[in-house]
């Protein structure tokens, strides 16, 4: 089951204006809780966004790569307190891709938003912007914003023969035999 989910599983850009039911947003919650984390630490955070007014100011968060956020109807802030784990980053990845799988599972389409280390404007980050925009103290760092809706795209899974492969080494880099 897993690797067909894994490989259907592409990137959706168009959402249908199609609600989300409550109990799929809570299966998408549980995801991102059941993800793992280093030392158990836990340092992530999710800020289920389902207001529209405000998934159309979260699509404005950077000049590319999130203007359809305010098409689906539902985002979910990815975010982590550094303060707790050295590996917050990566934690809050983890969880990044878990919420991805769910919603794969649940017949629902979704794209991750980078927003750590990316501008909103050549004054602002992205970060601060979505800060200011939804309440979360400076001691929290927001790693994504996944979008999330019933597709209104088709997209065929990566065929097994377009993976790279040449980057896969057995035992030494370089080495295939």
């Amino acid at each position: 089951m897993f690797l067909e989910l894994i490989e259907q599983r592409r990137s959706i850009r168009k959402f249908k204006t199609k609600p989300i039911e409550p109990e799929k947003v809570d299966t998408l919650i549980e995801a991102a809780l059941r993800s793992p984390s280093s030392r158990s630490f836990n340092p992530w955070r999710f800020i289920v966004v389902n207001r529209p007014d405000l998934l159309e100011k979260l699509s404005e968060a950077k000049p590319h790569g999130s203007s359809f956020l305010k098409k689906a109807p539902l985002g979910i802030v990815v975010c982590a307190d550094p303060s707790t784990s050295d590996v917050c980053v990566e934690d809050a990845s983890i969880a990044s891709i878990f919420i991805h799988l769910a919603a794969q599972s649940l017949s629902l389409g979704s794209c991750w938003i980078q927003i750590r280390k990316r501008d909103h404007s050549t004054s602002k980050s992205a970060d601060i912007y979505i800060k200011e925009l939804l309440g979360i103290p400076d001691n929290i760092m927001i790693e994504s914003i996944i979008a999330i809706g019933y597709p209104d795209e088709a997209k065929k899974g990566h065929p097994k023969e377009s993976l790279q492969y040449e980057k896969v080494f057995l035992n030494r880099f370089g080495e295939k035999d």
